[in-house]
């Protein structure tokens, strides 16, 4: 794979969000038999990188633009050691970006005013019952993050080139006849399920390739469904 250019963490890269997603319209959900939830789409320093296998690591800190991400504990009764995005259920009387920034700060202790707050990607409905809105986030250097034990195993910071990859992203047959691929997103030498990898796969397009692509048809593995 041919390697590519880091991704500046900087005000262009921030103004250049900011403005896609001002001209996006985001595709919402209004079912009402659904439960609602957000999560916090974060970009941030790549700091010292992911520390994952087939992912390089560095010993300074880094100007590099990154997608904040977690890993779910083992010990979690639903979605366990999933990688994730923090985010959870949506409050009475809250909106999708306090939402995702209470969630953000519960999670990882990073905590941002709503002027982090750049716009919202489109709704996706999960097989368990949800509709989960993302909320993309400027994080800045977010230096001092700690997990949430009961919630966050490990922060991970994913350069954002990693999801330029050209083996992204990874569609596997539909499970049922005549239905919607099931969609990965390849991350190091592992890989990421929908309906992450859906907010993933539409940050990449939207966001970074300036390409108008939907996401909420594609379907998720079987093991996400709880």
């Amino acid at each position: 794979m041919p390697s590519i250019d880091p991704i500046a963490n900087d005000a262009r890269l921030r103004e250049r969000i900011a403005t896609r997603l001002a001209s996006w319209p985001s595709s919402a959900i209004g079912d009402p038999a659904l439960r609602r939830a957000a999560i916090a789409v974060t970009i941030v320093d790549a700091g010292h990188g992911a520390a994952l296998s087939g992912l390089p690591t560095h010993d300074a800190w880094r100007d590099e633009a990154a997608l904040l991400m977690t890993r779910r504990p083992a010990h979690m009764n639903r979605h366990a050691g999933q990688w994730a995005l923090p985010g959870g259920r949506i409050d009475a009387g809250e909106t999708p970006e306090r939402a995702a920034l209470r969630e953000l700060h519960e999670e990882v202790g990073l905590a941002l005013g709503d002027d982090a707050v750049l716009g919202r990607l489109d709704d996706y409905a999960t097989r368990s019952g949800f509709v989960i809105t993302p909320v993309v986030v400027w994080g800045g250097e977010a230096r001092a993050l700690v997990p949430a034990p009961e919630e966050v195993a490990s922060i991970h910071r994913v350069p954002l080139v990693e999801w330029l990859r050209d083996d992204a992203p990874i569609l596997d047959p539909p499970h049922e006849p005549g239905g919607a691929p099931v969609l990965r997103m390849p991350l190091g030498d592992d890989w990421v399920a929908a309906p992450t990898a859906a907010v993933i796969y539409q940050l990449r397009e939207v966001l970074l390739l300036g390409r108008d692509t939907r996401v909420a048809h594609f379907d998720q593995p079987r093991f996400t469904w709880r």
